[in-house]
C-alpha cells in the first residue's frame, strides 16, 4: 500500500513538473519577439548613430544608440527599413536565425550623389514702399475652413481657391478614390504611424519622403498628388517636413472615409 502512494505521488509530482514547464513555455511564446543589430559604415568600418529603423510590418521604429546598437520589436519575416542621411537605405527581413542568435552586424554605404549648387539671392530693397513691396515673395499657404462644414480644412495657394473649395464640395469622395480606394491596407499604416512616437520625431526631421513613400507603398509624385488633391497648396508642399504631410494626408484619409461612407448609403438608399 505504501508503495503505490508513492508512485501515485511521484507521478501527481511528474505531471505536475510538465505542466509548470508547458505554461512557462506558453509565457514565453506569449512575449513580443525583439530583434537587436549593429549598423556600420562600409566606408570607416566604424558604428553608425541614429540610423533610422521602421519595422514596415509593424510600423514601429527606434534609432541607434552611439555604439550603433539598435533593438526593435519583429517577427519572423517582418521586414526592417534602415535610412541615415547621406547613406543608400537598406530593406532587412527578419529571419529565424537573427531572433535564435542575436545580435547582427548590418553595413551601410554611403550614397554617390552630387550635391546641387543652391544660388541665394538677397532681397535688395530701393527704399522706395511701392518697390519693395513689390520685390517681396508673397507665400499663401493659410488653412481656411468654411462655417458648416465641420472639420474641413482648405489652403490658399496659388491655385485658385475658390475653385478647389467646390470641387470639394460638390464631388469629394471622386477626387480621391483612385488614391485612397485601391490601397486600402497601406492607408491604415497611418493611424499606427501617427500613434509611434520614434517614427512621428524621425518625420519631423525629415523632407526626402523616403519613409513614407515606403510605408505607403506609393511614389513621392503620387505623395504630392494626394495632398495636392487634398487642397493643401503647392508652397505647403515645397515647404513641409515629413511630419506635416502625414499629418495632412491622414486627416484627408479620414474626411475622405466618412464622406465615401455616406456616399455608399445614399446608393444603397436609392
Amino acid at each position: 500500500m505504501l508503495n503505490r502512494t508513492t508512485y501515485i505521488l511521484f507521478f501527481a509530482l511528474l505531471l505536475f513538473g510538465f505542466t509548470a514547464v508547458a505554461q512557462e513555455s506558453d509565457t514565453a511564446n506569449d512575449e513580443p519577439t525583439k530583434v537587436r543589430g549593429t549598423i556600420i559604415s562600409t566606408t570607416t568600418n566604424g558604428p553608425l548613430v541614429d540610423v533610422n529603423i521602421v519595422n514596415l510590418n509593424q510600423v514601429i521604429g527606434t534609432i541607434t544608440n552611439d555604439e550603433g546598437i539598435f533593438e526593435i520589436r519583429a517577427q519572423v519575416n517582418d521586414t526592417l527599413h534602415l535610412s541615415f542621411l547621406g547613406y543608400k537605405s537598406v530593406k532587412v527581413r527578419v529571419t529565424n536565425d537573427w531572433i535564435k542568435f542575436g545580435n547582427t552586424e548590418i553595413a551601410m554605404t554611403e550614397s554617390a550623389l552630387a550635391l546641387e549648387e543652391v544660388v541665394v539671392n538677397q532681397l535688395k530693397l530701393t527704399g522706395y514702399l511701392e518697390v519693395d513691396m513689390a520685390n517681396v515673395p508673397i507665400r499663401s499657404n493659410n488653412r481656411f475652413r468654411i462655417s458648416g462644414l465641420p472639420n474641413q480644412g482648405y489652403e490658399g495657394g496659388q491655385t485658385n481657391v475658390v475653385n478647389k473649395v467646390l470641387g470639394a464640395i460638390f464631388n469629394p469622395a471622386d477626387l480621391l478614390y483612385n488614391m485612397f480606394g485601391k490601397k486600402p491596407n497601406e492607408m491604415r499604416k497611418l493611424k499606427k504611424m501617427k500613434q509611434d512616437d520614434e517614427i512621428r520625431n524621425q518625420l519631423a526631421s525629415r523632407f526626402d519622403r523616403e519613409m513614407l513613400t515606403v510605408l505607403l507603398q506609393v511614389d513621392k509624385y503620387d505623395l504630392d498628388e494626394i495632398v495636392s488633391q487634398c487642397n493643401y497648396s503647392r508652397d505647403f508642399i515645397r515647404s513641409a517636413n515629413d511630419l506635416q504631410m502625414l499629418d495632412a494626408i491622414s486627416q484627408c484619409y479620414e474626411e475622405y472615409k466618412v464622406l465615401n461612407r455616406n456616399a455608399e448609403r445614399k446608393r444603397k438608399s436609392n
